[in-house]
């Protein structure tokens, strides 16, 4: 990204939180009102009938030595004393403290509402819980940034980094607890930093954990999440419930106000981290799987060429399944005009105590076992298998520089 261009993001997120302070009301007062397990990266899969919430314990933290808390910490409640990462890593984003409101008390509406507005091609976040369906679409969550919900009885909060491109779902509930979150207006590696209001303790949304206030060392559990076109969507999912826009705030929905930042050829906004390893571009698309303590990132110009890829990783078989068709939310000044990056998703491939290969034919996935069609939500469409839902993985997209920065010994996916 060029000086001018930066410069520009820059006051727009400023702009943002200037905004934030004038005719809201607080994200912990929000008028509006309506309701609705988790899997960490590191638990073989994640059900796709999740299991009843449990807690995240917090295991005893690995603390840093005491130094001073970031610049203008003082707005914040925050233990400082405790800390797991070095505070010179945190930078100011622009927006100060809820200077990005977030969405405490969703209301939903039907996908005949939704699609008055929502075009086929844009990004949403898919989310299961609980029997329970819900569409968080990135136009509203490139400008809150974190949806505090509960699914299927289930306590979660849905997350969203536009300068990481990382949309992360994560149960709420710690050592018992049932936390609600907010913006810091901090980043560390260009990555969303939360806090949780009943602690304040500060939340990287890359990887879950806690890294600065009373919580240090804890980790959230991290639950499938796809981002998908609303079209996919809602197809697969005519009963589903889908994120109003009546937000009670006042904010350009469909527009976006990082026009080209997902350029390969632009440098990461904010970025003060390692450096980013050579092998892609810093901001090449990725989709990340981390199952027991193995780590690998799938990269989108290979699914757009191969469409399906067959992969073990931390001794689980699985799939990423990727399909045409939804829009990069980065790219166009509105979110339903950028170009076509497509959507991958990650699977186990075992289905029935039947491991299944998956092979492209033609514009088709099927598996060879059976010849069943297979669309990049895991279901089957035709053939045998028809009916059936491959188990999701808590897979999360990235760009390269992101993932990279907390996962450097990753392994890239070669053919």
């Amino acid at each position: 990204m060029n000086v001018f261009r930066m410069v520009r993001l820059h006051w727009l997120l400023v702009a943002g939180a200037l905004l934030a302070g004038c005719g809201t009301v607080p994200a912990t007062t929000s008028p509006i009102s309506s309701p609705a397990a988790a899997l960490a990266p590191t638990d073989v899969l994640a059900s796709a009938q999740p299991p009843a919430p449990t807690s995240a314990p917090v295991p005893a933290p690995t603390l840093l030595p005491n130094e001073e808390p970031p610049a203008s910490a003082r707005e914040f409640k925050t233990d400082f004393s405790k800390h797991s990462v070095p505070y010179a890593e945190i930078l100011s984003g622009g927006p100060p403290k809820d200077g990005i409101p977030t969405i405490d008390n969703p209301t939903f509406v039907s996908i005949a509402q939704a699609h008055e507005w929502l075009k086929p091609n844009e990004p949403i976040i898919l989310f299961e819980a609980g029997g329970e369906t819900r569409a968080y679409p990135i136009q509203i969550l490139m400008w809150h940034e974190i949806v505090n919900d509960t699914v299927g009885g289930v306590p979660v909060v849905v997350t969203f980094c536009p300068l990481c491109n990382t949309a992360i779902a994560f149960e709420r509930t710690v050592d018992g607890r049932v936390l609600d979150f907010g913006t810091t207006g901090r980043l560390r590696y260009s990555n969303l930093i939360m806090y949780d209001r009943q602690t304040e303790t500060w939340w990287q949304q890359a990887t879950g954990a806690a890294i600065a206030g009373e919580l240090t060392g804890a980790n959230l559990r991290f639950r499938p999440a796809a981002i998908i076109a609303w079209s996919d969507f809602k197809h697969a999912h005519p009963d589903g419930a889908v994120l109003s826009r009546d937000t009670g705030f006042q904010r350009n929905y469909g527009q976006n106000p990082y026009t080209g930042y997902d350029d390969v050829n632009n440098t990461p906004f904010l970025y003060h981290g390692p450096q980013t390893p050579g092998k892609l571009s810093p901001v090449a698309r990725v989709l990340t799987v981390d199952l027991n303590g193995e780590a690998v990132a799938y990269p989108y110009e290979l699914l757009q060429q191969v469409g399906v890829v067959n992969d073990t990783v931390g001794g689980t078989e699985m799939v990423v399944l990727w399909a045409a068709g939804t829009a990069s939310a980065l790219d166009d000044s509105t979110v339903s005009g950028g170009r076509d990056v497509g959507a991958a998703n990650a699977y186990a491939r075992t289905l029935d105590g039947q491991r299944l290969t998956f092979v492209r034919d033609g514009q088709r996935t099927v598996d060879k076992e059976t010849g069943s069609e297979w669309n990049v939500l895991g279901q089957a469409i035709g053939g045998k298998l028809a009916g059936k839902q491959l188990t999701p993985l808590a897979a999360v997209n990235h760009f390269w520089f992101s993932w990279a920065a907390f996962k450097p010994d990753t392994r890239i996916y070669q053919p």
